[in-house]
């Protein structure tokens, strides 16, 4: 969901900022906030240690604020994020569960995170087809951050985090990926490039998730900003990049849509199997999965389904996807 600069001004100011819930007493005031889920049921999990040199501990006990909508007190959006975190909505002990996880990084121009639309909505979503979704609270750069450092380093530790309750929560491990909205995915698009990095630069043996891969098994690029190759084409694109799903309308969002084209083209030169995009002749930024009049724009989610599914990643859990074939096929190439 996405709306002019004005309008998202006057939303701000005529809907009430609520104070993160479960907010202790004053002899608590000092502690990390935690903030409860924006969906029943939600567990929520802060990406990094208390203690971690990536934080502002200073800033630690601060409450995020909420945007709320009509009776329903349903959460659109918050800022104020400075105990980064995952809210996780697990498909569990359902028979039809995959073990597929997406993590879901919503947009909002680094000044708000759309958890609601870009984010809740598609818990019911995946849940249809067996796949666990998380829902990622990012730093922003409306709060002092810097998007392309911090908010990606979240993105890199969600992935890691996850992986590491693979186990426990019933994942598979070589399913866990990251699907990003606009500002969203300009950390979702990094992390198909960068994992070594930020592997090597968080390898140290105080690292809880030291040993834990950051690299995501498949990355969804919505009506991004702009990626790595907007401004340097020529990045490298690693041996074992992940395949990548994109889409944006077309004429109606002409600005994102070459950022789309940006990922794609750069992605296609290198022969990165299993790469998809699409780009719909009528429709506007953002949105998420409403339904936008009927218009094909709003079916992209199907296709994502269709993409996701051809892939393996809808397969029995355990069971070697196409994708990871692919991908260890396109990295013997040239050796």
């Amino acid at each position: 969901m996405r709306f002019p600069l004005r309008s998202l001004l006057l939303c701000l100011a005529l809907c009430p900022l609520m104070p993160g819930r479960g907010v202790l007493a004053q002899d608590a005031a000092r502690k990390p906030f935690v903030p409860q889920p924006i969906i029943a049921g939600g567990q929520v999990l802060p990406l990094y240690p208390a203690d971690s040199p990536k934080l502002k501990r200073e800033k630690l006990h601060e409450a995020e604020q909420y945007n709320t909508k009509g009776k329903s007190d349903k959460t659109l959006n918050v800022i104020g994020v400075h105990n980064p975190s995952i809210e996780v909505h697990l498909a569990g002990d359902d028979p039809a569960n995959t073990g597929a996880a997406v993590i879901i990084a919503p947009g909002g121009g680094h000044q708000i995170l759309w958890v609601g639309p870009e984010g809740g909505d598609f818990v019911p979503f995946f849940k249809k087809y067996g796949v666990s979704t998380i829902i990622l609270r990012n730093r922003l750069r409306i709060d002092g951050y810097e998007p392309t450092t911090d908010a990606v380093n979240d993105a890199f530790q969600a992935i890691r985090l996850v992986r590491s309750h693979a186990a426990e929560w019933k994942l598979d491990p070589a399913r866990i990926g990251i699907m990003g909205f606009s500002a969203g995915a300009e950390l979702s698009a990094p992390t198909a490039l960068f994992f070594d990095d930020f592997e090597k630069e968080n390898s140290g043996s105080a690292d809880p998730l030291a040993k834990v891969s950051p690299r995501p098994d498949f990355v969804g690029v919505i009506y991004p900003g702009p990626t790595p190759f907007t401004k340097a084409p020529e990045t490298k694109i690693p041996k074992n990049c992940p395949p990548s799903f994109i889409a944006s309308a077309g004429p109606g969002d002409r600005v994102h849509a070459l950022w789309a084209a940006d990922y794609f083209t750069a992605m296609l030169k290198a022969g990165v199997p299993n790469l998809e995009m699409h780009i719909y002749g009528n429709g506007g930024h953002g949105g998420g999965l409403t339904a936008r009049g009927g218009i094909p724009f709003a079916t992209w989610t199907d296709r994502y389904i269709d993409w996701f599914k051809d892939l393996g990643f809808l397969d029995k859990p355990g069971t070697p996807t196409k994708a990871a074939k692919d991908v260890e096929a396109f990295g013997k190439k040239g050796k």
